[in-house]
Formats: C-alpha cells, structure tokens, sequence
C-alpha cells in the first residue's frame, strides 16, 4: 500500500488527483496540502494546512509518504505580478521537491504545462521550464513530468475569461492538422494519468506530454 502527498491540492488538478487517490486501492493515505482547510468525504484523505510553506518540511517528515505530486500554480492575474507568481509556480514547487528529496520520498510527480522551456519568451513557459531543470536536478529514484495543453474544469474557483473561452473554440481548432497536440485536456484525465505513472513508471523519468495524456 502507499501514502501519497498532494501539494496544490485546492487547485483544479489538485481536487480531482485528492478524489481519484482516495478511490484507488494501491492508495491507503493521501495527505492533502492546503492553506485552507477543505472537507473530503474519504477518511483516506487528511487535510494538512499549512499557513507558512517553512515548516513543510516538519509537517512532512513524519508522513512517511512514498511519493509527491505537485499541482501548485497561479496565474499573475491572481498573484498580482510575475514575480508574485514566480513565487507560486517556481519558488513554492521547488521548495516542496527540495523537501521531498530530503525526507526521503521516492517518486516525485509534478503537473507542468505544455511548451515549458526555460529559453521561452513566454514568462509562464520559461517559469515551467525552470521549476522542470529544478527537479531534475534533485534527482529522485523517480520523476514525472506531466506537461497539459488547456485545462478543462468544470466550477473552476478561480474565474478564468480567456481559459472558459479557450475551452470552447480551442477543441474546434485543434481538429485542424499539426495543431491537435493543443487540444485542451481535462483535469480529471491529468489526474489520472499522475496516478498511473505513480503505480505504473519503470524509468527514472517520464515525461508526459499534453497528446498523450488521456
């Protein structure tokens, strides 16, 4: 059996990973990180909030969890500036991965995006790049790098214009040749695709990207 850790877990990949692992019977523990607590209806799932990411790793230390899965991330909307995200999407992940290492966890699983390059142009691509080069170099027995393509979320909490937009006319487009790999993907088929590399992966690392996603 295993002890799984979801950090982001209020987010939309986040939610669905926490519901999906609670279901799964190689998982007999999930532990949610949040900053705020959250009701789950599986008694396989414990809340752990944590107000100050510092003591993250006191608080994880002792779950002797075999695997992460990271599905933190902001948009700059939300966080207020590039740097305020930088500091969500890089800082935050990395800091979680760094813990991870450290306390001994086996399998680290993160959710990245579609086109991340740390050479980009594109501040929340060259962002995803950089938190990727970041975990590799931690090198763990085992690392996932799940790269989606658009999110479709059902009730997202944060309202996201361009993204509910994109969901609509982004499969209409993405039937077009050469451009199907942008195809949207739901969180619940990156969620599960997380867990099947967590029960699945053979190879020290595994990169998914967004077509193979499903």
């Amino acid at each position: 059996m295993t002890i799984a850790i979801v950090i982001g877990a209020s987010g939309a990949v986040g939610k669905s990973l926490t519901k999906q692992l609670s279901t799964h019977p190689q998982f007999n523990k999930v532990i949610a990180v949040t900053r705020r607590p959250i009701d789950y209806a599986s008694p396989k799932i414990i809340n752990m909030v944590i107000d100050d990411f510092k003591q993250l790793d006191k608080a994880l230390a002792a779950t002797n969890a075999d695997c992460l899965f990271c599905a933190l991330g902001t948009t700059k909307k939300i966080a207020g500036s590039i740097a305020a995200q930088r500091k969500v999407d890089v800082d935050l992940a990395t800091l979680s991965a760094t813990i991870a290492k450290d306390i001994g966890i086996n399998h680290f699983l993160l959710v990245s995006s579609l086109g991340a390059d740390h050479n980009s142009n594109n501040a929340y691509l060259k962002m995803k790049g950089e938190l990727e080069n970041n975990i590799k170099q931690l090198n763990f027995n085992k690392t996932t790098i799940v790269r989606p393509s658009l999110l479709l979320a059902r009730n997202r909490a944060d309202n996201r214009i361009g993204e509910t937009l994109g969901t609509i006319f982004m499969p209409l487009i993405c039937k077009l040749p050469g451009l199907r790999k942008y195809a949207p993907v739901a969180v619940s088929a990156v969620a599960a695709t997380l867990i099947k590399q967590a029960v699945e992966q053979s190879l020290p690392l595994e990169i998914i990207e967004s077509k193979h996603i499903q």
